[in-house]
């Protein structure tokens, strides 16, 4: 069936897309996917900047620390098995059931755990905190839900990811009208958090519902314990890799937390939120176009070659306008959106908007980690990236504050991409010889 969207097109465009089925597939899911992060983009600017407005950069930065905590064990709880699965659901498609009931009961475990974990750092950090305490077990109970992703994992691979979107974005329609009526009726800062474990659990729990009616019933997934060791075994350095990852993107909040204030908390994240907003578009064109990254990987050397090269002048240039503009207008863009009250947020959103460009270069040499099956060089890079970030953020912190950490999220995304390009080069020669 020719999709609606493709009759739109220009003649000349259409004729070189209309016999390209699995192309059709990509822009199809790759519009779907868009859409989603557009409204999300949209709509959660616009009730996310309300409630930071609302709490203050002091409750909103305590806000943040608190889910930065619980983001530093959400890697336990995926297990580094996203790229994993969605691989092998789309070469062995004949053993689904097996994998997706495995990952699901190993994704549920690791979920407990990283619920434990969270609770038990943050009676570390703050045993004092009742609040922050409260904080982060309710929001690290969500972290159970994470097991539901093995859902979004099988749609990726089939490329009709617009099931996982239509589910997604109602319930975070219903959920952002919840949060606007809890600004409304001036509800405590607890409150948000509750809806926060409400948003995860409903999604979740209607994921499941959703395969279960284009798939078949959850009761045919079946698990083995052969299975969960060979999906461990590969994965390892990926969990390993993701908790780098995680460290990297929020140890600046949680060490400012720590060293800092709440308040600097809260102006660092403002301006964080406002330079992921520019990371959406790019990253989403990079997931949906991975399945054919391995399909084309499976057809030829050239071609994958040059897919890969293709990806990756896409993610370095696509960022680049967004980032200069922001660069130039940082203390407006935040004066606008925040208010005065966020002022400092205006310096940080100017360095921190850098990070985009290597962070999504970066983005598709990790596609590659997992494709070339050098996931245990892509753990060194993780490794790389913890160390420099941490140090980096001991030294900077005390003399700077957020300034301090905006930096050193910079040099690390920067220094990790050039090391990422140094050993696939060195691995595979890709970017230095990409004809044959």
């Amino acid at each position: 069936m020719t999709p609606i969207w493709l009759k739109l097109l220009p003649a000349s465009l259409r004729a070189r897309i209309e016999h390209r089925p699995n192309l059709q597939k990509a822009l199809t899911n790759t519009g779907w996917l868009l859409g989603d992060k557009i409204l999300r983009m949209g709509m959660g600017l616009l009730v996310g900047v309300w409630v930071a407005r609302y709490l203050g950069p002091e409750q909103f930065g305590l806000m943040n620390y608190a889910m930065a905590i619980v983001a530093l064990f959400g890697a336990v709880a995926g297990l580094g098995l996203n790229g994993i699965v969605v691989r092998d659901l789309v070469q062995k498609a004949d053993g689904a059931s097996l994998t997706l009931g495995t990952t699901f009961l190993l994704q549920l475990m690791g979920g407990f755990l990283a619920f434990v974990l969270a609770v038990v750092a943050i009676s570390v950090m703050r045993p004092a905190d009742d609040l922050a305490r409260a904080m982060v077990a309710i929001l690290g109970f969500a972290l159970v839900f994470k097991a539901s992703e093995v859902v979004k994992y099988w749609f990726e691979s089939q490329v009709r990811s617009k099931y996982t979107v239509w589910v997604e974005n109602g319930v975070f329609l219903i959920l952002a009208a919840i949060r606007v009526g809890l600004i409304l009726v001036k509800a405590p800062l607890l409150a948000f958090v509750w809806a926060a474990l409400a948003e995860t659990a409903l999604a979740g729990s209607l994921l499941l519902l959703v395969y279960a009616r284009q798939a078949g019933w959850l009761l045919n997934w079946r698990a083995s314990r052969s299975r969960a060791k060979s999906l461990l075994m590969e994965s390892w350095p990926l969990i390993l890799g993701s908790m780098a990852s995680m460290i990297n993107m929020r140890m600046d909040q949680v060490m400012l937390g720590s060293m800092v204030n709440n308040t600097v908390v809260g102006n660092y994240s403002a301006a964080v939120r406002l330079a992921e907003v520019w990371l959406i578009i790019p990253g989403i064109i990079g997931s949906s176009i991975y399945p054919s990254i391995i399909a084309a990987k499976a057809k030829s050397e050239e071609l994958y070659r040059k897919r890969i090269l293709q990806v990756t002048k896409l993610m370095a240039t696509g960022v680049l306008p967004a980032a200069v503009i922001i660069f130039l207008l940082s203390d407006q863009v935040v004066h606008l959106i925040y208010g005065q009250q966020y002022a400092a947020a205006g310096t940080y959103l100017a360095i921190y908007i850098w990070t985009g460009v290597p962070y999504l270069v970066f983005f598709v040499l990790n596609q590659m980690f997992y494709i070339e099956g050098l996931l245990k060089a892509g753990f060194v890079v993780s490794i790389f990236s913890v160390v420099s970030n941490v140090l980096l953020n001991f030294m900077l912190i005390p003399l700077y504050g957020g300034i301090g950490a905006a930096i050193s999220t910079l040099i690390t995304a920067v220094g990790s991409t050039l090391l990422s390009l140094a050993i696939l080069n060195s691995k595979t020669g890709i970017f230095l010889n990409n004809r044959k």
